[in-house]
């Protein structure tokens, strides 16, 4: 049973670090047009999935702790050189609209020791949990049906999904979802 487990994790990891590959080796050109509404609409507008979760320090964190802030729902792991990239975007936008009411959540799909070191060596100070399979699970449920790496969800105050995006967000893109729901 515990190889079975192993088997399963090393082929989920493996086909999102291909995944993350393949899209950071691709010119945005090569990419298909398609817009992340369309492609994962079933979950656009229903209300964010529910999660209790273990943070790297131990506390159990629910997202209902906050409830009437926009979230930026963060799903990434140490290993992938696109969560990498775009870590200190995440870190920029939480500093620069968490007056405002955005919170940034970091779900790791990685074990406690990788992410504590990655929070550690890139000084990220936003909530991250690390999960591995309960969170991929999870980023299913916000949506990711392709288990990208990363992927976003951005929560509006009310609870509901406004928008999601599988692979790495770019600095105008998030900006601009973030402004729209402020």
């Amino acid at each position: 049973m515990k190889k079975a487990i192993i088997y399963s994790l090393v082929l989920l990891f493996a086909g999102a670090a291909g995944f993350g590959l393949q899209r950071m080796l691709l010119k945005p050109d090569d990419l298909p047009a398609i817009h992340p509404a369309q492609e994962f609409s079933t979950v656009i507008g229903k209300t964010r999935p529910e999660f209790e979760l273990e943070d790297i320090d131990g506390h159990v964190r629910s997202v209902r702790e906050w409830d009437g802030k926009v979230l930026l729902v963060n799903f990434w792991a140490s290993w992938c050189p696109p969560c990498l990239k775009e870590t200190p975007l995440l870190i920029e936008l939480q500093n620069k609209f968490g007056e405002q009411g955005l919170q940034v959540i970091g779900l790791a799909v990685d074990d406690e020791e990788s992410v504590r070191d990655f929070v550690d060596t890139h000084g990220i100070h936003y909530p991250v949990v690390a999960g591995e399979l309960a969170v991929m699970e999870l980023a299913r449920r916000y949506g990711n049906r392709v288990d990208a790496l990363p992927f976003t969800a951005f929560v509006d105050r009310n609870g509901d999904i406004a928008q999601i995006k599988a692979g790495e967000i770019e600095k105008t893109e998030a900006e601009k979802i973030i402004q729209s729901l402020l």
